[in-house]
């Protein structure tokens, strides 16, 4: 019981609970997009964003909350975090929650690849068939004649580019960054971006019959990334990165009991996959992270 309590074991906790918030955004944005313009939608889930992390920390940090060495940096973050959510946004109207979740799980992996590429980072053998054995968990997920194969694929594809984009670049910035500038920028830059494409789908009747739904798909989106915060505060990311991939779990539940879809087998067998090498590849950066340390 004092492990839960401890800086370690209260990230882990954070980071479970910022796994379920994302399959619960996922989730709720499927059955929204079913009733509301999906575009109105995005606008809502970056201006919640921005004006609750505005609240919540410029009482604390002033108008240091604003202070930020690298603006480009940051409106690039924010630009590949919006085309992120407006692949998931559109993608997850097509898609069943638990086999969209599972492909975007490789954004972790492919993310190591391009800071390989990108950072001149070192990657062992071992992680580049790590990643490998995910590729393949995920061609059993999309394979023809299953039950997500289809144009729609292209969203969760181009998701994982772009989210993995955003990973490389958040690393690039951690050490210059206070976290919740990071997030105040991100959802400003999504905000104001979405603001003209508003005027094309705005929807007086939408927002009055459903404004719950608003709230709730922004509410889960901010609480989700501040949970994340909050954990990577706590503990070190490869502590802590296994258990992101208890969003597959979360969401493949979630997907059952909301809209009653199960995985076939062989849809199984990729996400299990995919599960498995993401796992590894983050136990195996425990294990080099512990080497270097030695």
């Amino acid at each position: 019981m004092a492990f839960w309590k401890s800086r370690q074991g209260g990230g882990i906790l954070l980071i479970i609970l910022a796994a379920l918030s994302f399959a619960s955004l996922d989730t709720a944005t499927k059955h929204a997009t079913q009733l509301v313009p999906v575009l109105m939608l995005l606008w809502f889930r970056y201006a919640f964003q921005a004006v609750a992390t505005f609240a919540l920390r410029f009482p604390v940090q002033k108008w240091q909350l604003f202070a930020t060495p690298n603006p480009r940096f940051q409106t690039l973050r924010g630009v590949l975090l919006l085309v992120t959510s407006v692949c998931s946004f559109f993608g997850l109207q097509f898609l069943p929650v638990g086999e969209f979740t599972a492909i975007t799980m490789l954004s972790p992996m492919l993310a190591t690849a391009m800071a390989a590429w990108m950072l001149r980072n070192h990657v062992s053998p071992l992680r580049w068939v790590l990643m490998g054995l995910g590729l393949l968990g995920v061609l059993l997920v999309v394979r023809p004649g299953g039950q997500v194969f289809g144009w729609a694929l292209l969203f969760p594809v181009l998701l994982v580019t772009t989210y993995a984009s955003f990973q490389v670049l958040t690393s690039r910035l951690s050490g210059d960054e206070n976290p919740y500038t990071t997030h105040f920028y991100t959802g400003l830059v999504g905000t104001v971006l979405m603001t003209p494409v508003l005027l094309w789908s705005w929807n007086i009747a939408a927002l009055l019959a459903y404004w719950h739904w608003f709230v709730l798909v922004g509410f889960l989106g901010t609480f989700a990334h501040l949970m994340l915060i909050r954990a990577f505060n706590r503990a070190n990311a490869v502590v802590l990165t296994p258990y992101l991939y208890l969003q597959i779990a979360f969401a493949t539940l979630l997907g059952w009991w909301v809209f009653n879809h199960v995985p076939d087998a062989l849809a199984w067998a990729g996400i299990a996959v995919i599960a498995v090498s993401g796992v590894g590849n983050a136990v195996l950066s425990a294990r080099e992270a512990t080497g270097q340390r030695q």
